[in-house]
Parts: C-alpha cells; sequence; structure tokens
C-alpha cells in the first residue's frame, strides 16, 4: 500500500483526495495546505493525517510520494523537496512558469531516480483515449489539423491576473489543449501565432493591462499538420471542453457541451438541454484513472504514461504564446532533440 500526501486542499487537491482515498491500492495518508483550516476539513472527510507545515510532508518518512496541487508558483520548491527527500510525484499543470523551472524539476526527480508524472488528466479521459487509438489505426489518414477548445465558467482568482505568476489562462486553462494537441497530432509545434484579449474580467485592466481572458492561438506542427486551442475564462454558462481531430480521410469529434443526450423540445418552438457544470463532473472518471496508474506505475516501477518532458513541452508553447500575443509576431519554437 502506498501512503499519499496531497499537498493543497483547494479544488484540485479535493479532487485528488477523493480519488486516492477510494484506491484500494493507496492509502490518502496526509493533507497539507497552509493557509487556514482547509487541510483539516479535507483530511476529515476521508480520516487522514492533516498539517499547515508543507515542509513536514518532506520528512515524513511514511509517505511514498506527493500530489502537488499547489499554485503554480509554488510547483517547483514542492517538486524539488519532494525529490530530495525520495518520493514519487504527480505534479498539476501548470508544471511550472517557465522552461528552466521545468528542466530543474526533471533533472532533481532524474537525480533521486523517483517517478514524476504531470497532471494532463485528459490523456487518462476514455473520450480521449479512444480517439487517439483510432488516430493510431489510421481511421482517418494522415492527421491534417487537431483544434482544442476549452471555456471554463468561473472568472479567475486574482492571483492569476498576474501573468508573471500565472502565465495567465494559456497555462490555468489550456495546458490541457496545448497537451491534447501535442498528444493527438503525434508531433510538436515549431510554429505558432496567438491573440487574446480581457472581454470578462474589467478588475483587472487597470493594474494588469496585460491580462486576457480570451486566447486563441494557431499552430503548425513539426510533421506538417495545423493546431488550434481557443480558451476563455469566465463564460459563465458552463463548461465546455471539445476536440476536432481531421484527418486526409475524416474526422473524429470528441466531448459535446451537453451533459447528456437529451434534448427538450418545448411547445413553445423552444428547445434546450443541459450543459456541463464544471470539469470536476466531466473528467471525474479520468482523474480516478490518472491517479491510478500513477500509484500504478510506483508500485510495477513502470514509466509513467504523461513525462516531465510532456510539462515541459507544454510550458514551452505557452510562454511562446503569451510572447506571440505581447507582440503580435509569430514564434518558431525548436523542437525538443
Amino acid at each position: 500500500m502506498l501512503n499519499i500526501a496531497v499537498i493543497g486542499a483547494g479544488r484540485i487537491g479535493q479532487v485528488h483526495a477523493r480519488t486516492i482515498a477510494s484506491h484500494p491500492g493507496a492509502v490518502l495518508a496526509l493533507i497539507a495546505d497552509p493557509f487556514g483550516d482547509a487541510a483539516e476539513k479535507l483530511a476529515a472527510v476521508h480520516g487522514a493525517r492533516h498539517t499547515t507545515d508543507i515542509d513536514s510532508v518532506f520528512t515524513d518518512d511514511s509517505i511514498d510520494a506527493v500530489i502537488i496541487g499547489s499554485p503554480t508558483p509554488l510547483h517547483i520548491p514542492h517538486l524539488l523537496a519532494a525529490a530530495k527527500a525520495g518520493k514519487a510525484v504527480l505534479c498539476e499543470k501548470p508544471m511550472a512558469i517557465s522552461e528552466d523551472e521545468c528542466r530543474d524539476m526533471i533533472e532533481a526527480a532524474e537525480r533521486a531516480a523517483v517517478k514524476l508524472q504531470i497532471g494532463f488528466m485528459r490523456r487518462f479521459d476514455a473520450g480521449h483515449v479512444h480517439a487517439k487509438r483510432l488516430v493510431e489505426d489510421g481511421a482517418i489518414g494522415e492527421v491534417v489539423a487537431v483544434k482544442s477548445l476549452t471555456h471554463g465558467p468561473s472568472v479567475p482568482h486574482p492571483w492569476m491576473y498576474d501573468l508573471k505568476a500565472s502565465n495567465g489562462p494559456l497555462a490555468e486553462v489550456s495546458s490541457h489543449d496545448i497537451d491534447a494537441i501535442r498528444w493527438l497530432s503525434g508531433s510538436e509545434v515549431v510554429d505558432l501565432q496567438a491573440f487574446a484579449g480581457n472581454y470578462r474580467c474589467p478588475d483587472a485592466r487597470a493594474e494588469f493591462p496585460d491580462f486576457y481572458d480570451t486566447v486563441m492561438v494557431n499552430a503548425r506542427f513539426a510533421n506538417g499538420a495545423l493546431g488550434h486551442v481557443d480558451g476563455a475564462h469566465g463564460v459563465r454558462y458552463g463548461y465546455d471542453n471539445r476536440v476536432e481531430i481531421h484527418g486526409t480521410h475524416g474526422r473524429i469529434d470528441i466531448g459535446d457541451v451537453s451533459a447528456d443526450r437529451v434534448v427538450v423540445h418545448e411547445e413553445t418552438g423552444r428547445s434546450s438541454r443541459d450543459i456541463v457544470a464544471s470539469w470536476r463532473d466531466l473528467y471525474r472518471e479520468a482523474y480516478i484513472a490518472e491517479d491510478r496508474a500513477f500509484a500504478q506505475a510506483i508500485a510495477e516501477g513502470t514509466p509513467v504514461r504523461v513525462s516531465g518532458e510532456d510539462g515541459l513541452a507544454a510550458v514551452r508553447i505557452v510562454c511562446a504564446g503569451n510572447a506571440s500575443i505581447a507582440s503580435g509576431a509569430i514564434q518558431r519554437l525548436t523542437p525538443p532533440q
């Protein structure tokens, strides 16, 4: 049985705590959060220990692995400390703020010979996995273009307004889309151009004029395929995530904005359907599969399915996208060797 600690008792920490607590091969041993009674409340739900002292997680010899769900700027110190202590790590996306931080994190895990998995849970979603298999089987011929859209209902937390601290919605919302188009195309981005604007967050405009809540990225892959990412914060109507994979002989669609396939047609002539409310609803099973795959990789000594290099690649694209937004210019990226 693996003893796993979760750092961060916010929304993503709550998701991981629930999935680990239900895993027959692991124990949710500890919840750590420095703010208020968040850790205590979450730990009480699952019968785990709690602490407000993050450093105590790394000095606790009973802990085998750590899930990092803290704010992005804290990912690197938390991962470096965990690796030094010999603990496997599942680090939530975005992996870090810069490419250099990502490299330092990868090197620390390699030096300590510990597992490092990045939290791109869509790679464990049944729909995405099925689509990837169809692409690999040649169901639509050669991939021509991959488009991924994510619109979230909630407005950003104020700390996200500072792009130096958050890297903006490209990191906080669109990291999953960036990873998805890389994974589904089977190639690396070599050119991209991004455009963005702040349409829904007036509170950010005076102090953070470069903040954006809506972004679109057009990309070209090394294999010649095209990519598109469409991201938005604060759309309010629901959680919306869809993917299109276009090939030389067909197309694959993943996802639907509706919560189910039921459409109500009223006598007034109107039609309506329920919309997915939250990413926590849409990807509940994917998070379970992700956390169980992490635990399995540790227990069996097998490679993780989403590596630090995948996290680095996404951060590289985020940084290039933000540079394109600021300059208006196409950014050229050197694929990793």
